[in-house]
Protein backbone atom coordinates (compact mmCIF):
# COMPACT_ATOMS: atom_id res chain seq x y z
CA UNK A 1 0.00 0.00 0.00
CA UNK A 2 2.97 2.03 0.64
CA UNK A 3 4.84 1.97 -2.80
CA UNK A 4 2.83 4.06 -4.50
CA UNK A 5 2.84 6.63 -2.22
CA UNK A 6 6.79 6.71 -1.90
CA UNK A 7 6.91 6.70 -5.53
CA UNK A 8 4.59 9.66 -6.30
CA UNK A 9 6.46 11.38 -3.39
CA UNK A 10 10.01 10.65 -5.11
CA UNK A 11 8.42 11.51 -8.35
CA UNK A 12 7.44 14.48 -6.88
CA UNK A 13 11.02 15.57 -5.45
CA UNK A 14 12.44 14.80 -8.49
CA UNK A 15 10.19 17.24 -10.38
CA UNK A 16 11.15 20.02 -8.31
CA UNK A 17 14.83 19.33 -8.14
CA UNK A 18 14.72 19.58 -12.19
CA UNK A 19 12.49 22.63 -11.75
CA UNK A 20 14.74 24.33 -9.35
CA UNK A 21 18.19 23.10 -11.68
CA UNK A 22 16.39 24.66 -14.62
CA UNK A 23 16.06 27.68 -13.18
CA UNK A 24 19.53 27.91 -11.70
CA UNK A 25 21.41 27.11 -15.34
CA UNK A 26 19.52 30.89 -16.61
CA UNK A 27 21.67 33.26 -17.37
CA UNK A 28 20.44 36.22 -15.69
CA UNK A 29 23.31 38.37 -16.97
CA UNK A 30 21.32 39.08 -20.15
CA UNK A 31 18.01 41.32 -20.44
CA UNK A 32 16.61 38.13 -22.11
CA UNK A 33 17.69 35.59 -19.05
CA UNK A 34 16.46 37.80 -16.51
CA UNK A 35 13.56 38.08 -17.91
CA UNK A 36 13.28 34.19 -18.86
CA UNK A 37 13.50 33.75 -14.81
CA UNK A 38 11.17 36.30 -13.91
CA UNK A 39 8.67 34.27 -16.70
CA UNK A 40 9.24 30.99 -14.89
CA UNK A 41 8.37 32.79 -11.22
CA UNK A 42 5.82 33.88 -12.67
CA UNK A 43 4.17 30.28 -13.95
CA UNK A 44 5.26 28.58 -10.83
CA UNK A 45 3.18 31.36 -8.87
CA UNK A 46 5.80 32.48 -6.75
CA UNK A 47 4.33 36.48 -7.76
CA UNK A 48 6.13 38.22 -5.15
CA UNK A 49 9.62 36.74 -6.79
CA UNK A 50 8.43 37.43 -10.44
CA UNK A 51 7.67 40.54 -9.37
CA UNK A 52 10.90 41.37 -8.14
CA UNK A 53 12.53 40.03 -10.41
CA UNK A 54 10.84 41.66 -13.82
CA UNK A 55 12.03 44.90 -11.25
CA UNK A 56 15.47 43.86 -12.00
CA UNK A 57 14.72 43.81 -15.75
CA UNK A 58 13.91 47.31 -15.26
CA UNK A 59 16.78 48.50 -13.23
CA UNK A 60 19.46 46.96 -14.56
CA UNK A 61 18.65 46.57 -18.38
CA UNK A 62 16.91 49.98 -18.34
CA UNK A 63 17.90 50.51 -22.55
CA UNK A 64 16.47 47.08 -23.06
CA UNK A 65 12.69 46.34 -25.21
CA UNK A 66 12.68 44.10 -22.33
CA UNK A 67 12.32 46.27 -19.79
CA UNK A 68 9.17 48.35 -21.01
CA UNK A 69 7.70 44.29 -21.17
CA UNK A 70 8.69 44.02 -17.66
CA UNK A 71 6.86 46.54 -16.29
CA UNK A 72 3.91 45.71 -18.02
CA UNK A 73 3.95 41.77 -17.02
CA UNK A 74 4.48 43.83 -13.23
CA UNK A 75 0.55 45.46 -13.65
CA UNK A 76 -0.45 41.91 -15.12
CA UNK A 77 1.49 39.68 -11.79
CA UNK A 78 -0.08 42.31 -9.51
CA UNK A 79 -3.59 41.58 -11.29
CA UNK A 80 -3.16 37.85 -11.66
CA UNK A 81 -2.60 37.51 -7.65
CA UNK A 82 -5.69 39.64 -7.15
CA UNK A 83 -3.67 42.64 -5.82
CA UNK A 84 -6.25 44.98 -7.35
CA UNK A 85 -4.96 47.94 -5.82
CA UNK A 86 -1.13 47.45 -6.56
CA UNK A 87 -2.13 46.64 -10.34
CA UNK A 88 -4.59 49.25 -10.63
CA UNK A 89 -1.26 51.68 -9.84
CA UNK A 90 0.72 49.77 -12.00
CA UNK A 91 -1.02 49.90 -14.83
CA UNK A 92 -1.70 53.45 -14.60
CA UNK A 93 2.09 54.09 -14.12
CA UNK A 94 2.61 52.48 -17.70
CA UNK A 95 -0.55 54.22 -19.21
CA UNK A 96 1.15 57.47 -18.43
CA UNK A 97 4.86 56.45 -19.67
CA UNK A 98 4.03 54.45 -22.96
CA UNK A 99 0.05 56.24 -24.22
CA UNK A 100 1.30 55.33 -27.54
CA UNK A 101 2.24 51.48 -26.84
CA UNK A 102 0.97 48.50 -28.92
CA UNK A 103 -1.23 47.39 -26.61
CA UNK A 104 -2.23 50.51 -24.93
CA UNK A 105 -6.35 49.66 -25.09
CA UNK A 106 -5.52 46.40 -23.11
CA UNK A 107 -3.65 48.53 -20.51
CA UNK A 108 -6.48 50.67 -20.24
CA UNK A 109 -8.96 47.74 -20.05
CA UNK A 110 -7.14 46.54 -17.31
CA UNK A 111 -6.93 49.50 -15.56
CA UNK A 112 -10.69 50.08 -15.82
CA UNK A 113 -10.97 46.24 -14.96
CA UNK A 114 -8.47 46.89 -11.54
CA UNK A 115 -10.74 49.91 -10.59
CA UNK A 116 -14.28 47.06 -11.44
CA UNK A 117 -12.25 44.42 -9.24
CA UNK A 118 -12.12 46.67 -6.03
CA UNK A 119 -15.92 47.03 -5.93
CA UNK A 120 -17.48 45.62 -3.15
CA UNK A 121 -20.16 42.68 -3.07
CA UNK A 122 -22.94 44.78 -1.18
CA UNK A 123 -24.57 48.38 -2.44
CA UNK A 124 -24.42 49.69 0.89
CA UNK A 125 -20.86 50.22 0.79
CA UNK A 126 -18.50 52.95 -1.21
CA UNK A 127 -18.58 52.57 -4.99
CA UNK A 128 -16.66 55.46 -5.65
CA UNK A 129 -14.32 53.32 -7.56
CA UNK A 130 -16.68 52.50 -10.05
CA UNK A 131 -16.72 56.33 -11.65
CA UNK A 132 -12.91 55.46 -12.39
CA UNK A 133 -13.97 52.04 -13.96
CA UNK A 134 -15.89 53.66 -16.05
CA UNK A 135 -14.03 56.91 -17.48
CA UNK A 136 -11.73 54.05 -18.48
CA UNK A 137 -14.07 51.53 -19.75
CA UNK A 138 -15.74 54.87 -21.96
CA UNK A 139 -11.90 55.33 -22.79
CA UNK A 140 -11.45 51.55 -24.07
CA UNK A 141 -14.85 51.81 -26.15
CA UNK A 142 -14.09 55.29 -27.44
CA UNK A 143 -10.74 55.50 -28.39
CA UNK A 144 -10.28 51.79 -29.40
CA UNK A 145 -13.52 50.76 -30.68
CA UNK A 146 -11.95 47.72 -32.91
CA UNK A 147 -10.27 46.54 -29.55
CA UNK A 148 -10.80 43.03 -28.26
CA UNK A 149 -11.66 44.18 -25.38
CA UNK A 150 -14.52 46.72 -25.92
CA UNK A 151 -17.30 44.60 -26.08
CA UNK A 152 -16.59 43.59 -22.49
CA UNK A 153 -15.54 46.99 -21.64
CA UNK A 154 -19.20 47.82 -22.48
CA UNK A 155 -20.34 45.25 -20.51
CA UNK A 156 -18.11 45.75 -17.23
CA UNK A 157 -19.66 49.28 -17.70
CA UNK A 158 -23.32 48.25 -17.70
CA UNK A 159 -22.91 46.59 -14.72
CA UNK A 160 -20.85 49.18 -12.85
CA UNK A 161 -23.76 51.90 -13.69
CA UNK A 162 -26.54 49.21 -13.02
CA UNK A 163 -24.57 48.83 -9.11
CA UNK A 164 -24.51 52.97 -9.10
CA UNK A 165 -27.92 52.89 -10.09
CA UNK A 166 -28.88 50.52 -7.07
CA UNK A 167 -27.44 52.09 -4.37
CA UNK A 168 -29.14 55.55 -5.91
CA UNK A 169 -31.90 53.41 -5.20
CA UNK A 170 -31.21 52.47 -1.98
CA UNK A 171 -30.66 55.33 -0.30
CA UNK A 172 -34.11 57.23 -1.97
CA UNK A 173 -35.78 54.16 -0.49
CA UNK A 174 -34.20 54.59 2.80
CA UNK A 175 -35.54 58.36 2.95
CA UNK A 176 -38.54 57.69 1.96
CA UNK A 177 -39.27 54.89 4.36
CA UNK A 178 -38.17 57.38 7.42
CA UNK A 179 -40.61 60.10 5.49
CA UNK A 180 -37.99 62.47 4.66
CA UNK A 181 -40.05 62.91 1.37
CA UNK A 182 -37.79 65.96 -0.19
CA UNK A 183 -34.67 64.14 -0.11
CA UNK A 184 -36.29 61.16 -1.32
CA UNK A 185 -37.46 62.82 -4.42
CA UNK A 186 -34.28 64.48 -4.76
CA UNK A 187 -32.69 60.49 -4.78
CA UNK A 188 -35.37 59.25 -6.94
CA UNK A 189 -35.09 62.05 -9.73
CA UNK A 190 -31.59 62.11 -9.74
CA UNK A 191 -31.39 58.59 -10.27
CA UNK A 192 -34.45 59.10 -13.66
CA UNK A 193 -32.04 61.81 -14.56
CA UNK A 194 -28.11 59.84 -14.21
CA UNK A 195 -28.75 56.27 -14.90
CA UNK A 196 -31.94 55.66 -17.13
CA UNK A 197 -32.74 52.16 -18.64
CA UNK A 198 -31.17 51.00 -15.60
CA UNK A 199 -33.80 48.53 -15.02
CA UNK A 200 -34.98 50.44 -12.02
CA UNK A 201 -37.17 53.23 -13.85
CA UNK A 202 -40.60 51.95 -13.14
CA UNK A 203 -39.77 51.84 -9.10
CA UNK A 204 -37.62 55.40 -9.29
CA UNK A 205 -40.58 56.89 -10.88
CA UNK A 206 -43.06 55.76 -8.60
CA UNK A 207 -40.92 56.85 -5.68
CA UNK A 208 -40.16 60.48 -7.37
CA UNK A 209 -44.36 60.28 -7.84
CA UNK A 210 -45.06 59.45 -4.43
CA UNK A 211 -42.86 61.40 -2.21
CA UNK A 212 -43.97 64.61 -4.71
CA UNK A 213 -47.66 63.88 -3.97
CA UNK A 214 -46.50 63.53 0.26
CA UNK A 215 -44.74 66.89 -0.30
CA UNK A 216 -48.03 68.63 -1.79
CA UNK A 217 -46.69 69.03 -5.16
CA UNK A 218 -49.62 67.68 -7.33
CA UNK A 219 -48.41 68.66 -10.44
CA UNK A 220 -44.80 67.19 -10.19
CA UNK A 221 -46.57 63.97 -8.86
CA UNK A 222 -48.56 63.56 -11.75
CA UNK A 223 -45.77 63.92 -14.49
CA UNK A 224 -44.23 61.12 -12.62
CA UNK A 225 -47.26 59.30 -12.70
CA UNK A 226 -48.35 60.31 -16.39
CA UNK A 227 -44.73 58.96 -17.57
CA UNK A 228 -44.41 55.48 -15.30
CA UNK A 229 -48.22 54.44 -16.91
CA UNK A 230 -46.97 54.92 -20.09
CA UNK A 231 -43.77 53.60 -20.16
CA UNK A 232 -44.49 50.65 -18.22
CA UNK A 233 -48.31 50.36 -18.17
CA UNK A 234 -47.69 46.32 -16.85
CA UNK A 235 -45.82 47.06 -14.37
CA UNK A 236 -46.70 46.63 -10.60
CA UNK A 237 -45.51 49.91 -9.81
CA UNK A 238 -47.94 51.68 -12.40
CA UNK A 239 -50.74 49.52 -10.41
CA UNK A 240 -49.72 50.53 -7.20
CA UNK A 241 -49.68 54.21 -8.20
CA UNK A 242 -52.60 54.31 -9.77
CA UNK A 243 -54.68 53.15 -6.60
CA UNK A 244 -52.92 55.70 -4.72
CA UNK A 245 -53.70 59.10 -6.63
CA UNK A 246 -57.64 56.92 -7.10
CA UNK A 247 -57.46 56.45 -3.05
CA UNK A 248 -56.74 60.06 -2.52
CA UNK A 249 -58.36 61.86 -5.64
CA UNK A 250 -55.03 63.20 -6.98
CA UNK A 251 -55.81 61.65 -10.71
Amino acid sequence: MRKPVILATLTLISSLAVGCSSIDKIDTSTPEGAYQLAEEYEKDERYDEAVQRFQEVRTKFPYSKLATAAELKIADVHYKREAFIEAQGAYQLFKDFHPKHAQIDYVTFRLAMSYFNQLPDTIDRDLSVADKAILYFDEVMTSYPTSAHAGEARDRKAAALKMLAEKELYVADFYMKRRTFESALKRYEYLLKTYPSSGLDARALYGAAKSAFELGEKDRALQHYRQLSSLYPSSSEAKQAKDDFEKYGAN
